[in-house]
C-alpha cells in the first residue's frame, strides 16, 4: 500500500548524476568544491545544467570567471569529496589542505582535479536561470577519461552524510 511522501524529500528519490568536484580559478588561486547536482541537458554539444549552492566561494568564482571543471571522482575518494564539501576556499588552498593535484586544463584557467578520472572543461553558456535557482548551464569543451576507467564506482549523495555507490 503506498503512502504519502514529504515533498522536501523528493530529491532523494530522484536523486542526479554522481557526486562531483567543481574546480574553478580566480585570480591565479585554484579552488575545489563537491556538488551532487548535475544534469545532462543535451547531447552535442555537450550541455549540462550545475546547481552552485549561492553561500559558496565557488558560486562567486563561477559567476565572475564563467567556467570551471566538471571532475568525476572514483567512491574511494569518499572522504576526500566530504572534505571539499566542508570547508570554503576564500581563505584555504583546498587542493594543499586535501591532499589533491591541479592539472593544466586545455581550454579553461580552472585546473583538472589529477585524482578524479574524468574531468570536463566548462564554459557558461546561460545564466538566466542562476539568480533564482543557482542553476548555471554549462557547455563542455573539453572532456578527459582515465583509459579504462569508464564503468569506475562513482558517489552518489543520498542526504546529509549518505551516499550511495553508483555502478555501470
Amino acid at each position: 500500500m503506498k503512502q504519502q511522501y514529504p515533498l522536501a524529500k523528493v530529491y532523494q528519490l530522484l536523486g542526479s548524476g554522481p557526486t562531483v568536484l567543481i574546480s574553478s580559478s580566480f585570480k591565479g588561486q585554484p579552488n575545489v568544491m563537491t556538488i551532487a547536482w548535475t544534469t545532462m541537458l543535451d547531447f552535442a554539444p555537450p550541455v549540462i545544467g550545475c546547481c552552485i549552492g549561492d553561500h559558496s566561494y565557488t558560486f562567486q568564482v563561477v559567476k565572475k570567471t564563467k567556467e570551471f571543471v566538471i571532475n568525476i571522482p572514483e567512491a574511494k575518494l569518499a572522504k576526500k569529496v566530504v572534505a571539499c564539501g566542508s570547508v570554503s576556499g576564500k581563505k584555504v588552498d583546498k587542493f594543499k589542505k586535501i591532499g589533491l593535484t591541479p592539472l593544466p586544463a586545455s581550454k579553461v584557467k580552472a585546473p583538472l582535479v589529477g585524482e578524479c578520472f574524468a574531468n570536463l572543461e566548462c564554459k557558461v553558456v546561460d545564466t538566466r536561470l542562476v539568480d533564482k535557482y543557482n542553476l548555471f548551464i554549462v557547455k563542455v569543451v573539453a572532456a578527459w577519461l582515465d583509459k579504462g576507467a569508464e564503468k569506475s564506482p562513482t558517489l552518489h549523495h543520498v542526504t546529509g552524510s549518505r551516499f550511495k555507490i553508483g555502478r555501470e
